[in-house]
């Protein structure tokens, strides 16, 4: 990646006007022909949304796309939606049982509402406050009851594979429990006992630093600084860690870039909620100096992992270990190609990690250290120079994908391969165009003096 240094978030304001007019234009478009009695929206064939998944995981993202839009615009209309689909549609995500994504659906639809109400957007109502509230509360703990102790004490919230099976996605989730934490709430066992939430989060953010990211210790003959693995494989019966797996990369020992991307954005996020909480409630877990240690590890590695792997422009292809990727000589060092013939980009990832990256550069520049903070920052703002522009961002009226070029699950073939060409490209998902709108909105609010943007905003 060559990270352009002459950018500021100023500069990319006239790019983000543009990708609020665009992004308005494809959610009128999906409302207006989408069918959702059909199921969830999750990524689009031949411009087209369509579904397909092993569980309800997007629908947060079409409707928390929704209060971004508004937030960004003013526009009510999306608002007054946004507050119809989360009543009518999200009550089956909040008490869903089966899932590790409550972070990305009840925190992007309830959590983003509630932080509005909170930054006084929208008007103080008692009976709405407590409806967004209930729903976080519940859903924090309805995530934390998917747990699986490990060695040691420890434990994770396992995927839906079972409780055998770390995913690298889910610290992107956990902040569901942080936030049902600070409005007060615990998971609830027999015989009443309680567990508390942040514990569990924090416990689970440790065990996605110790085994799902690498950081060039020798822990298998592929161990590189900053590598992660999607899927963390345990013996359930003595807690022993066993293996790394991939459902969506190329392999255990390869790097899925959107798992990635999800372990940078969750450890920005979790270094940036760490002052929220007393010492008094950290010490048990290891202390505020450790954990903050654990995570900015974790936040380094994945961010220098990305940067070193990725085409010069800030877009990463979906594996960094796929098996047609040489095929392409040294891709770091030139823009990405997303119509090349041996494998895909996946511009997902670079939305989420993108993210990731600047959280990480003002975390370390606030703390004073310029250096490295100021070279994350700039990574980020790389990346979404290149995204919010063609061939990236998604033009075409009748295209309901806002970002292109993404990528859902590459070895099982469910990505839409057009006329003409050799792999996957052309095609937005409904988590990418939600994280495009966030790291839009998050720069969006920098440039405009306007309260932070983070998920800790739910809590007042």
């Amino acid at each position: 990646m060559q990270i352009k240094n002459e950018l500021t978030a100023a500069s990319l304001q006239t790019k983000l006007d543009r990708f609020w007019e665009v992004s308005g234009e494809k959610i009128k478009l999906i409302n207006k022909e989408y069918d959702n009695s059909k199921g969830t929206p999750v990524f689009t064939v031949n411009g087209k949304y369509t579904l397909r998944g092993w569980t309800e995981w997007t629908q947060g993202f079409q409707y928390g796309a929704e209060v971004l839009q508004f937030d960004a615009t003013g526009d009510e209309s999306y608002l007054a939606s946004a507050r119809r689909n989360t009543v009518q549609s999200m009550a089956s995500h909040v008490g869903h049982f089966g899932v590790h994504d409550h972070g990305f659906n009840n925190v992007s639809t309830y959590g983003n509402l509630l932080r509005l109400m909170n930054e006084g957007v929208l008007p103080e109502n008692e009976w709405e406050r407590n409806f967004y509230e209930i729903a976080l509360k519940i859903s924090g703990a309805v995530q934390a009851r998917r747990w699986t102790p490990i060695r040691n004490g420890q434990g994770y919230i396992h995927s839906f594979n079972g409780p055998h099976s770390l995913f690298v996605d889910t610290i992107r989730s956990v902040r569901a429990l942080m936030v049902s934490h600070l409005l007060g709430h615990s998971y609830m066992g027999e015989n009443d006992l309680k567990t508390s939430l942040l514990e569990r989060g924090t416990l689970h953010s440790i065990a996605t630093a110790n085994y799902s990211v690498y950081y060039g210790e020798g822990r298998d003959s592929y161990d590189l600084w900053g590598r992660t693995a999607h899927e963390s494989v345990f013996n359930t019966n003595d807690g022993n860690y066993r293996c790394p797996n991939s459902q969506q990369g190329f392999s255990g020992f390869t790097t899925w870039t959107r798992g990635l991307a999800w372990a940078m954005v969750g450890f920005a996020e979790q270094l940036e909620s760490l002052p929220r909480f007393t010492d008094e409630e950290l010490a048990p877990l290891g202390g505020r100096a450790e954990i903050e240690r654990i995570y900015l590890k974790a936040a380094q590695a994945t961010c220098d992992f990305y940067i070193a792997n990725t085409a010069a422009d800030g877009i990463p292809y979906w594996d960094t270990g796929a098996p047609q990727l040489y095929q392409l000589g040294d891709y770091t060092t030139r823009k990405s190609d997303p119509y090349n013939a041996f494998e895909p980009i996946d511009s997902s990832a670079a939305a989420i990690g993108a993210q990731g990256l600047l959280r990480l550069g003002k975390y370390l520049n606030d703390k004073g250290q310029s250096e490295s903070g100021n070279r994350y920052w700039q990574a980020g703002l790389t990346a979404v120079d290149t995204l919010f522009e063609e061939p990236y961002l998604s033009t075409d009226p009748t295209h309901q994908g806002l970002i292109l070029h993404s990528i859902y699950h590459r070895p099982n073939g469910w990505d839409n391969v057009p006329a003409g060409q050799k792999i996957p490209c052309g095609e937005s998902s409904m988590w990418g165009d939600y994280h495009a709108r966030e790291v839009a909105l998050y720069l969006h609010r920098i440039n405009k003096g306007l309260p932070y943007y983070s998920y800790l905003g739910a809590v007042k």
